[in-house]
């Protein structure tokens, strides 16, 4: 059974749109000059984008024609003509304005004609901050329902970030029955990954070196299932959680569902040997570890933890996890004697979720919640980081939406950009974000992953799940679809 790779719907639903905008292609001038800025969806006023970005179309609501000028240092480089308010900024040219334009200020200024301005009003110009600093080229996420039962149709996917090109790495379109999750990859190598196929004939799907394998964790070692992983950066090792999960729903308020642990432990699988290795501190019923992630050397293990006096047989908001870690030798596959303790929830407050060191191994960034260790359905989840040389936080309030959640999140390959996933839009699908993180340790406003139609962030009704930047393109074999596929 092949993997199902299909073209993504809007290359189909854009096929369209490329029509209206050539039809549009002669200029009008407009009547009235306004001396305010557009409201433009996404919000790319003001924001920082690598040189290697694809383009930033956007939209304004209410307009039947809309045209655009894009200026560097008061010179012209581009204009584009759409309808229905829908910018969309050939590919050519943008990548030509990039590649020469590298540390510039992009003026953005945008003309509408719409029923309160009939004839035509032009904005105030935006800006556009471009850096040299290019990004990964490919992004990896999971395509998924918002809701909790609803995933019959998933599967991981692929999208490059200088295109709008997305495919399907796997999906469940031949067996929908199987849960497809917790894809992860070692040093963003488009050459190794795994994930995760829930189901009649499921199992964890390895594939590395050319080789791929299928192992079902129940059946080796302490006979638990391995949930969340971290690939060890030299390959060899994958750190998993075990945990037994459970969900709650709400008759009433804001807040649907939520998710906790009522067991979780550490286990290490050496990928050479097929042993899954455990450590005895890490196997016991008073403490319940999850969200493992190493260091980008290698030699420490991060992860959150719950020091439960008793077991939580059902879901208490005053759970809340520490942050941990504890020093590792690949060598041996052993970890070392002191846990350090770097995030004290009974002295900070709230809950720690999702930790990531930078590549250069400085930061910390991880999901704080007033509680729990689920915080995609916290309104308030919100990203934190901590400088692990001075143990100060770092100011992030630039990338953080006050209303609703931003939960999962991922380092570029140099430590420059972010990813992460926001409710933001809707409170409801989680859709993707990108922040520049500078040289001098500054935020900059994030921004919404740029699509071929801005509308198409409306048009798909599911979300982005556990985005991570990766090297290249993966292309898996068809015949891992085999491993998990089953007629039951």
């Amino acid at each position: 059974m092949s993997i199902y790779i299909r073209k993504s719907l809007s290359q189909l639903l854009l096929s369209f749109v490329s029509v209206l905008a050539v039809s549009c292609s002669s200029w009008m001038n407009p009547e009235s000059v306004l001396d305010v800025e557009p409201d433009v969806f996404p919000d790319y006023k003001g924001v920082t984008i690598p040189c290697n970005i694809a383009p930033m179309n956007f939209m304004v609501e209410g307009a039947d024609r809309i045209q655009t000028v894009i200026s560097v240092d008061g010179q012209e480089k581009i204009k584009v003509a759409g309808k229905d308010g829908v910018i969309n900024i050939p590919l050519k040219e943008w990548r030509a304005l990039m590649e020469h334009n590298r540390d510039s200020r992009l003026e953005v200024q945008v003309s509408v004609w719409t029923e309160e301005f009939p004839h035509g009003a032009t904005y105030r110009p935006f800006v556009m901050n471009v850096v040299k600093d290019e990004i990964d080229p490919w992004i990896s996420y999971r395509l998924i329902e918002p809701g909790y039962v609803g995933w019959r149709q998933l599967g991981i996917y692929q999208r490059e970030l200088a295109s709008f090109d997305e495919s399907a790495i796997v999906s469940n379109h031949a067996s929908n029955t199987t849960c497809i999750n917790c894809h992860n990859y070692p040093s963003y190598s488009s050459e190794s990954m795994m994930f995760h196929a829930r189901g009649a004939n499921g199992g964890t799907i390895i594939y590395t070196d050319g080789e791929y394998k299928k192992v079902d964790f129940k059946s080796i070692g302490p006979k638990k299932n391995a949930t969340y992983p971290a690939w060890h950066p030299e390959g060899r090792f994958i750190a998993f959680s075990s945990n037994t999960t459970h969900q709650i729903f709400f008759a009433e308020g804001n807040h649907p569902i939520e998710v906790f642990d009522t067991a979780s432990d550490l286990m290490l699988y050496d990928i050479k040997t097929g042993e899954v290795l455990t450590d005895p501190r890490f196997m016991t019923e008073e403490s319940l570890e999850t969200f493992p992630s190493w260091s980008p050397d290698g030699r420490y293990l991060y992860f959150v933890s719950y020091k439960a006096k008793s077991l939580p047989v059902h879901f208490n908001p005053s759970i809340r996890y520490d942050l941990y870690r504890v020093s590792f030798d690949p060598m041996t596959g052993m970890f070392g004697d002191e846990i350090e303790t770097l995030y004290d929830s009974s002295v900070l407050g709230g809950s720690v979720s999702y930790p990531r060191v930078s590549p250069d191994g400085s930061k910390l960034l991880y999901t704080w919640a007033e509680y729990g260790t689920f915080p995609i359905w916290h309104a308030e989840a919100e990203l934190q980081m901590l400088d692990l040389e001075t143990s100060e936080q770092v100011d992030l309030s630039v990338w953080n939406d006050p209303a609703e959640a931003d939960s999962y999140h991922s380092w570029s390959s140099d430590g420059r950009w972010v990813i992460y996933g926001s409710r933001r839009i809707d409170g409801r699908h989680t859709r993707l974000y990108i922040a520049y993180y500078d040289h001098e340790g500054n935020p900059h406003k994030p921004f919404l992953l740029p699509q071929e139609d801005p509308r198409y962030n409306f048009w798909r009704l599911k979300s982005y799940n556990v985005p991570e930047f990766i090297s290249g393109k993966v292309s898996l074999p068809d015949e891992v679809a085999d491993l998990f596929y089953s007629e039951d």
